[in-house]
């Protein structure tokens, strides 16, 4: 009986330490892609997709060392033809900079020349993550009822770096970071007439 007792006092035990250990391991670092979807809105047809980003530690460094990390959107529409290669419709491209200012010790999210500070890494990544309708397509590059794939991904532009990081890139992982694609069907439907300008007038 006291064999017994011991031997489940020390699996439980064995339990309660694996449990402990897996929750205090860092989230792994990376980027993750999750749902994305194409909406019809007035300007044509926008992107709204989730990525989960986290830096390696050696990216975090350098990034509050004052490097900017930039980070790129890619978004690609295929029509899919049985009878021959599939057909790249449409290509487009969006970019963030992220940085650190450490005067007033706030991360900063760019897109262009605006720009969002943050207390904290953690939510510039968790905005940085969320691509709020970013209009890639117009109303005449697609065909109303027709099938076709799409994808996104967002991945770290090494490019960008400062020339000594790049060649440190190209071979250590920890300073590159890439989602898979994420694909789905995208099916347009008819959108209504743009509205007219507000200085023209009716023929």
């Amino acid at each position: 009986m006291l064999r017994v007792y011991i031997t489940s006092l020390f699996f439980l035990c064995a339990s309660i330490g694996l449990a402990l250990f897996v929750f205090a391991m860092p989230a792994r670092a990376g980027i993750e892609a999750g749902q994305a979807a194409i909406e019809a809105v007035e300007e044509g047809y926008a992107v709204t997709a989730q990525f989960d980003v986290e830096l390696t530690p050696r990216l975090e460094e350098a990034l509050n060392s004052g490097v900017a990390l930039y980070f790129v959107v890619d978004f690609e529409l295929v029509r899919p033809r049985w009878y021959w290669f599939d057909e790249r419709s449409v290509a487009s491209r969006l970019q963030y900079r992220l940085t650190y200012h450490a005067l007033s010790r706030q991360y900063r999210l760019w897109t262009g020349t605006l720009h969002q500070p943050f207390a904290t890494l953690p939510e510039a990544l968790r905005v940085l993550g969320g691509v709020r309708s970013w209009v890639v397509l117009e109303r005449d590059q697609v065909v109303s009822g027709r099938t076709y794939q799409a994808g996104v991904r967002m991945q770290l532009d090494t490019a960008l770096l400062p020339k000594p990081f790049q060649l440190t890139a190209i071979t250590s992982r920890e300073w590159s970071l890439s989602s898979d694609w994420r694909r789905f069907a995208f099916s347009p439907v008819p959108l209504p007439p743009s509205n007219h300008r507000a200085d023209e007038t009716p023929k």
